[in-house]
C-alpha cells in the first residue's frame, strides 16, 4: 500500500510493536503512536515543551536535522539517554524512515 510505512517502537516494558502509519497526512511519530494505541505521555500535545516523548533512535535513517527547540528542550529535560535522543513530536513521518526503530526514553526527574 502506498503513503503508508512501518515503524518499530519499543515501549516502557520492552515490548517491541511494529505499527503502520502514513506519509501523506502530514503526522509525526508521537501522532502515529498514539493513533496506534500505545501508552505514550506526550503532556504538550507535541509541541517541543516537554521531553515526554523522547526516544533513543536505533536504526540508521536519516532524520532531519534537529531544531533549536528540541535541542533545547532534550539539553534541559532529564533525559537518560542523550545520544541519539529525539523528540518524537519533531519526527515527520515520511518514506525517509519507513522502518525506523525507536526506544522510548524515560525522564529521570520524574
Amino acid at each position: 500500500m502506498e503513503n503508508i510505512i512501518t515503524i518499530h517502537v519499543t515501549d516502557l516494558e520492552g515490548q517491541t510493536h511494529e505499527i503502520q502509519a502514513p506519509t501523506d497526512m502530514g503526522m509525526n511519530v508521537m501522532e502515529a503512536i498514539r493513533a496506534n494505541e500505545l501508552p505514550i505521555k506526550a503532556t504538550c500535545g507535541g509541541m517541543a515543551m516537554c521531553a515526554t516523548c523522547n526516544c533513543v533512535v536505533k536504526s540508521d535513517h536519516s532524520l532531519p536535522e534537529m531544531s533549536e527547540d528540541e535541542e533545547a528542550m532534550l539539553d534541559e529535560a532529564f533525559v537518560l539517554d542523550i545520544d541519539g535522543s529525539r523528540l518524537m513530536c519533531q519526527i515527520p513521518l515520511t518514506d525517509e524512515i519507513d522502518g525506523l526503530r525507536i526506544v522510548m526514553g524515560e525522564l529521570t526527574g520524574e
